[in-house]
C-alpha cells in the first residue's frame, strides 16, 4: 500500500474483494499506515456483492472492533476487526462497506484495483445499493479480508510489481496470474488462500510506487495471517529500468535477504526469474545484462530459494530470449498478456502445497 493525496469527508466507501477460499467467518484489516491524521471509521459491513454497488442484504453482517461499531486508527496505524460470522464464498466477490464520518486526511491506498469500487455521500454503509455513487479505481484504507477455514493448509503470498498486480488484464475479470493460480489450486482439491500483494511500479531496492520491496516485505508477507508460501516475482524489473540502475549484485543480495527472512519464519520461498522486456520504453543493454545476471542467480543453488518459477523461460521468444514470445506479449513488451499470465500460473508445481 502507499499514500495518495485523495481525502474523504462524510463518505461511504464500498469496495469489492475477490476471494480465493471460502470460510465460515472473516476479519477485516484496515490501514492508516500512510495517513497524516487519525482516521475514524464507523458502521462497517460485509456482504456478498451482487454486481455494481449492490449487495445481498440477506448476507449483510455488521463488523465490530473490540466490540464496538466505530474505531479511530492513528496516523501510521492499522486495525483488525473482531471475527464476524459470515459465509465467505470461494472464488466469489465480497463487498466491504464503511462510513468515514469526518475528514480522512491523506488516504492509504492500493492504487490498482482493476475493478470498480464505489464512493457515496453520507452514511449508506448498510444499504443494499448506494445512491449517487461514483466509481473509484483503487482500494482505500482496506488492507485485507482474513477468511477462517479449518480445512485450509495455509496461505500463499504473491509478492511483486505490476505483472503480479494484474496490470493490463481484463477489467474486473480476475485474470492475473495469482488469481488464475488460486483457481488451479481450488480445482486440484486443495484449500490454500492466495494473497496478492503486487504493487504496480514497485521496486526491489528503491522507493517507487511506495516503499521498496525490501522495506515492505515484513508487513506484506511475514505478517500475513497463515502464510506458509511466498512467490517473489517481478519487482527487480523496475530497478533495472532506472536511469541509474543498481548493479546485479545489489539486486541478488536484496533477494537473498528476503529469502532468508521468509525461511527464518518457516515460509517456503519460490523465486521467479524476470520476464523479457526488450522493446519496452526503459529497456537498454545494461538492463538486459542485469536481468540475465539476476536470472542466472535465481536458477543457481546460491540463491537459497526453495524452488524456481521460471517466468523468463516460460514467456521468452526462443530465438531472441530478451523479447517476449509473440503469443505472450501484451503489446507494450513489458507485461505478459493473459495467455502469458496463464502460462505462468500453470507452471507452478502444486505439489509444494502438499
Amino acid at each position: 500500500m502507499q499514500r495518495a493525496s485523495t481525502t474523504f469527508e462524510d463518505r461511504t466507501l464500498r469496495q469489492i474483494v475477490s476471494t480465493t477460499i471460502g470460510g465460515t467467518s472473516a476479519r477485516l484489516r484496515l490501514a492508516n499506515q500512510f495517513g497524516t491524521e487519525p482516521l475514524t471509521v464507523r458502521n462497517v459491513h460485509v456482504a456478498r456483492s451482487t454486481g455494481g454497488s449492490n449487495v445481498d442484504t440477506r448476507t449483510d453482517r455488521a463488523v465490530t472492533f473490540g466490540g464496538t461499531g466505530e474505531i479511530t486508527i492513528p496516523a501510521g496505524g492499522a486495525a483488525v476487526s473482531d471475527p464476524v460470522e459470515f459465509e465467505v464464498p470461494a472464488l466469489g466477490n465480497v463487498a466491504i462497506s464503511f462510513h468515514l464520518p469526518g475528514t480522512s486526511g491523506a488516504a492509504t491506498i492500493h492504487g490498482l484495483a482493476n475493478r470498480d469500487n464505489y464512493v457515496a455521500g453520507g452514511d449508506q454503509a448498510a444499504g443494499g445499493s448506494l445512491s449517487g455513487a461514483r466509481k473509484a479505481g483503487s482500494y482505500y484504507f482496506l488492507a485485507g479480508l482474513d477468511v477462517v477455514n479449518d480445512r485450509a493448509a495455509g496461505s500463499l503470498v504473491a509478492f511483486g510489481a505490476s505483472i503480479t498486480d494484474g496490470y493490463g488484464t481484463t477489467f474486473g475479470a480476475n485474470r492475473g496470474w495469482p488469481q488464475l493460480l488460486a483457481r488451479r489450486i481450488a480445482d486440484s482439491g486443495r484449500t490454500v488462500g492466495v494473497l496478492n500483494t503486487g504493487i504496480s511500479g514497485n521496486k526491489l531496492t528503491r522507493e517507487g510506487s511506495g516503499e521498496s520491496a525490501t522495506t515492505r516485505f515484513q508487513r506484506d508477507v511475514l505478517h500475513q495471517p497463515g502464510v506458509r508460501w511466498v512467490i517473489i516475482s517481478d519487482t527487480a524489473l523496475n530497478d533495472l529500468g532506472d536511469p541509474d540502475p543498481p548493479p546485479p549484485a545489489e539486486l541478488t543480495a536484496a533477494l537473498q535477504q528476503l529469502v532468508a527472512l521468509a525461511q527464518g519464519s518457516g515460509i517456503t520461498v519460490l523465486c521467479s526469474t524476470l520476464t523479457p522486456y526488450q522493446g519496452a520504453g526503459y529497456w537498454n543493454e545494461s538492463g538486459e545484462r542485469g536481468r540475465t545476471a539476476y536470472n542466472d542467480f535465481v536458477r543457481s543453488p546460491d540463491s537459497g530459494c526453495d524452488g524456481v518459477l521460471d517466468q523468463a523461460a516460460i514467456t521468452q521468444d526462443q530465438a531472441t530470449p530478451s523479447r517476449f514470445a509473440g503469443t505472450y506479449d501484451s503489446g507494450d513488451h513489458l507485461h505478459p498478456n493473459e495467455a502469458g499470465l496463464k502460462a505462468i500460473a500453470d507452471a507452478v508445481d502444486l505439489s509444494i502445497f502438499d
